[in-house]
């Protein structure tokens, strides 16, 4: 059974740092694609950023040059470390599985889902 559990949300003055985590069981991070998304109230869940099998990655063009998503294959968690944030970053944000090597923007495309985090950004 595949279980995936974020953390690290909280809130944080605008031009701030963090870092989220989502540590896996069940399911081998290094073998498989996974994804970061997120949703404000009263939006759709869209994508912030996804890895590859391979290590290759994908930004949503809001978050480029800020936010740097990686793996740490031995520990079987992803990260998501968010520079420079901003107030329009603030949302509950996901931790997203595939059950395939390659990463597709949707987030119906993806199998597993972690219970979310809270990011708040004050101006």
């Amino acid at each position: 059974q595949v279980h995936l559990v974020d953390s690290g949300g909280g809130s944080v003055q605008a031009g701030g740092s963090l870092r989220l985590s989502c540590a896996a069981s069940g399911y081998i991070v290094s073998y498989y694609c996974m994804g970061w998304f997120r949703q404000a109230p009263g939006t759709e869940r869209e994508g912030v950023a996804s890895i590859d099998r391979w290590g290759s990655t994908i930004y949503a063009d809001s978050v480029k040059g800020r936010f740097t998503i990686s793996k740490d294959n031995a520990k079987n968690t992803l990260y998501l470390q968010m520079n420079s944030l901003k107030p329009e970053d603030a949302a509950m944000y996901y931790c997203a599985a595939r059950d395939g090597a390659y990463c597709y923007r949707r987030s119906s495309d993806y199998n597993y889902w972690g219970q979310g985090t809270q990011v708040t950004v004050s101006s």
